[in-house]
């Protein structure tokens, strides 16, 4: 088992490092260490040019020379091909360079073999490497799109949108409800764009007060106001690269003029400079309001939105996606029971069909939130059921299927007010962490994935105290 920071790939056949003249330095599959196979000896495998051993990869299909060339992440899966030797291997590759102060000086590939050949579409391979990729991309910071699970077609066009966009220096607007993956969309477009991790910029425009935005976004000018010092602000920390505003529409008013101007003719101005600065920053912003609703309210400037016209991804919600609701209820099953270590055997037919026609106002982050809860209600060797899901989703599909006179509502399905569900689903899932984490705040917010701040702001206004679990 290798250990690489805190990444374990406990879940690889092999490992490959080449370096930038395609001479393998390293390849675990010929390691006598790691191989009990005797043909190969290891002057045959190291420092020899990688298409030399593998003599039916070429430049055009090979992950390698894709990855080296143009600095990418490659996922590749299902690559059939042969060694020096005649053996042959089918095996799902993601592909990374290797870079030193910038420059790429080799790549490394990760490798979990298919088998048996003949079965190069089998489902458990898959599912496999798809976790082994999600947890590797998440570990190491670089999203691509290949973590992007769908099966709808219009996902598809936007995903492939995105990838033409993340190359060109149109700034980029990405909206859709909230937990529909905006920001995953976002963070695989930044990796597309092979702009280097220190030239990335991220900011949560709701996260900022307002009378500090300006500053923030483009910097101070000492004695502008009490202890204002000279400081740089995000737009030059992200020069040469790219700048990410989520929630755009938290800008004010009238920062957002100043910020029309950059995208312009990249040229703004410090509080309390006399002089412009000018930057080359791709933008990429996102939302959670529909664009002529923003307007509408006076929270988004027109001339402001007419200047991402050229370049809007629109994220349907998953309600309006229906084969993606059936793809995440069996992933996301997968998932946490493998994290969990639980052996699920499946799922009821009416919490199958609830799932399916409920309407995920919360989307994909509300979707994968239920099932986790699910399976970790669950008992080992168990089928999910309707008595697995929070109380505010059960009660909402399953205990007021029938009205105050004991007939059935004419959908089957009452409607409960969306902050009312929300409200239920962020108390079980805080509750849930503050125990995990014996009431330490800190790492609550750690495992919530939110600020230690907006964790406390949260538990004051849903009046949540922790109290230890009792035992006995």
């Amino acid at each position: 088992m290798l250990s690489i920071g805190s990444f374990l790939f406990n879940s690889l056949d092999y490992i490959l490092i080449v370096d930038s003249k395609f001479n393998i330095i390293f390849n675990s599959r010929y390691d006598s260490r790691t191989n009990i196979q005797t043909e190969y000896a290891a002057k045959d495998i190291l420092n020899k040019n990688f298409f030399e051993v593998y003599t039916d990869v070429t430049r055009a299909n090979s992950s390698i020379y894709r990855c080296m060339t143009t600095g990418e992440i490659v996922v590749q899966k299902n690559q059939r091909y042969h060694d020096y030797l005649g053996h042959e291997f089918v095996s799902h590759n993601v592909t990374l360079p290797i870079r030193r102060r910038g420059k790429i000086v080799g790549v490394v590939e990760l490798a979990k073999d298919v088998e048996p050949l003949e079965n190069v579409d089998s489902e458990e391979s898959d599912v496999i490497f798809n976790e082994f990729l999600e947890t590797l991309q998440r570990e190491s910071g670089y999203i691509t799109f290949s973590l992007i699970q769908t099966r709808n077609p219009e996902m598809r066009k936007n995903i492939d949108m995105a990838r033409t966009l993340a190359k060109l220096p149109n700034p980029t607007l990405i909206y859709g409800e909230t937990g529909t993956g905006k920001e995953l969309f976002a963070q695989a477009m930044i990796t597309q764009s092979g702009v280097p991790r220190s030239k990335v910029v991220v900011l949560n425009c709701a996260t900022v007060p307002e009378n500090l935005m300006e500053s923030i976004l483009f910097g101070t000018k000492r004695g502008i106001y009490t202890g204002a010092e000279n400081r740089r602000g995000l737009f030059e920390e992200a020069d040469g690269g790219i700048l990410f505003l989520d929630e755009l529409n938290a800008i004010p008013y009238q920062v957002q003029a100043k910020l029309l101007r950059v995208l312009q003719d990249g040229t703004f101005r410090p509080l309390g400079d006399n002089r412009d600065k000018t930057v080359n920053v791709k933008i990429i912003a996102a939302m959670n309001v529909e664009p002529e609703e923003a307007m509408a309210r006076n929270i988004l400037r027109k001339d402001l939105f007419y200047r991402f016209s050229s370049s809007i991804i629109r994220i349907q919600p998953l309600r309006k996606r229906q084969e993606d609701i059936e793809l995440f209820i069996e992933y996301y099953i997968k998932h946490f029971q493998d994290l969990y270590g639980k052996h699920i055997r499946g799922i009821t037919g009416p919490l199958r069909e609830a799932l399916l026609s409920y309407r995920w106002e919360g989307n994909v982050r509300e979707l994968k939130n239920v099932i986790e809860l699910a399976v970790e209600f669950a008992g080992d060797d168990e089928i999910l059921g309707p008595e697995h899901l929070p109380s505010y989703l059960h009660e909402r599909l399953f205990e007021n299927e029938r009205g105050p006179d004991n007939s059935e509502n004419a959908d089957g399905n009452e409607i409960l007010p969306l902050s009312r569900a929300m409200e239920a689903l962020e108390k079980d899932l805080i509750l849930r962490a503050l125990q995990r984490a014996a009431g330490n705040k800190t790492k609550t917010a750690e495992l919530l994935g939110i600020p230690r701040q907006t964790l406390t702001y949260k538990m004051k206004q849903l009046q949540l105290k922790y109290e230890p679990a009792k035992h006995g």
